[in-house]
């Protein structure tokens, strides 16, 4: 092979692998809301259903359920995050508050998004968001910090052999894909 045919063939090689690299940052960015549908429409990875409390919810107070918070921060992301408390003991029924810490430590304004997941998979049912910051993205100025709040309940039907979930936030850098109309916390 010649050199000329060489030069060709570096050529036509460095131009395909140019192109790949767009397309897989193109492609992580498309992950995390790919990755939401996927659970909603599988019902994998302890997707967390949206309620609101119904007002005759009965609190079974004989019971006790264990909930576990963990998080998570995904590369790239300049915020600390993490939940006031680790876990909360609560009544089945019993609607609960708890508040998670969230810091911007980027000298720019930086959009965030909490992805929820609940362990163990199937008593993801049972765990009732009426209000939780993963709802929206959450915008914070530079050196920003807030407490966001998750209001939940667990459900009265939840099996007796469930007495500890745990729930996961994975926090991701969304300031590229929010629109300029997102309001503050």
């Amino acid at each position: 092979m010649d050199e000329q045919s060489l030069k060709r063939k570096n050529g036509k090689l460095s131009l395909k692998l140019m192109l790949v690299i767009p397309l897989m940052f193109a492609f992580g960015f498309a992950l995390v809301p790919l990755y939401d549908v996927f659970c909603q429409v599988t019902g994998l990875n302890g997707r967390i259903v949206v309620n609101n409390a119904p007002s005759s919810l009965v609190i079974d107070k004989s019971r006790i359920v264990r909930l576990q918070f963990m998080t998570s921060i995904a590369p790239g992301m300049p915020w600390t995050f993490e939940p006031v408390v680790k876990y909360v003991d609560v009544h089945p029924g019993q609607n609960t508050v708890v508040k998670f810490k969230a810091r911007n430590l980027a000298d720019l304004p930086t959009v965030g998004q909490a992805i929820p997941s609940v362990s163990p998979g199937l008593a993801a049912q049972y765990l009732n968001k009426t209000e939780c910051f993963c709802f929206n993205s959450q915008p914070l100025d530079a050196g920003e910090s807030v407490e966001m709040a998750l209001v939940f309940f667990i459900s009265p039907e939840i099996p007796p052999e469930i007495t500890t979930l745990t729930l996961s936030y994975s926090l991701f850098n969304v300031t590229k894909l929010a629109n300029n109309n997102i309001t503050k916390i």
